[in-house]
């Protein structure tokens, strides 16, 4: 066992791990934040997409201890400190860009970092960055819609999958 130690959501965090834990069950089991998703294991569908340093993990892919010291936001940070959704969320709500809801904190997280490194993305720059995050309910046409609309563009051209 080992002490991991780092900032989730701008709070300082430490729990006991095994050398083996990722991310995402430290996330998930330890800190309690399950808002963050365990999809596949494999790296593979997005759902446990997570912040780390600014930068979009996919965190069953990465150790809890390669985030010693490191700066994480999940979900769960994702929202104003009162609670106010992000735009990125809100837009989701407004576009129903969910519906099982189950990769939609992966969608979210991805998203918002499309919108921070390219804060006017075209529809195909979207259907692109949004690739390694699978969706098995809305076939993605209100979840582009619903970026789209985040980054403050029209979304009435947003092609029908």
């Amino acid at each position: 066992m080992a002490r991991v130690s780092m900032t989730v959501n701008g709070e300082q965090v430490s729990g006991e791990i095994e050398g083996r834990t990722l991310l995402v069950d430290f996330l998930r089991g330890t800190l309690g934040l399950t808002g963050t998703h365990v999809g596949c294991d494999t790296s593979q569908c997005g759902a446990c997409l997570v912040h780390v340093e600014d930068a979009p993990v996919k965190a069953c892919s990465m150790f809890a201890a390669e985030a010693e010291g490191l700066r994480v936001t999940t979900i769960e940070g994702v929202a104003g400190a009162d609670g106010t959704l992000s735009p990125v969320q809100k837009a989701f709500q407004d576009y129903h860009g969910l519906q099982c809801g189950f990769c939609t904190p992966g969608m979210v997280m991805a998203a918002t970092s499309l919108l921070e490194e390219n804060p006017k993305p075209t529809e195909a720059e979207v259907r692109q960055y949004l690739e390694g995050n699978l969706c098995r309910c809305t076939g993605y046409h209100n979840i582009v819609r619903a970026v789209m609309a985040a980054s403050g563009q029209d979304v009435g051209t947003v092609a029908a999958d």
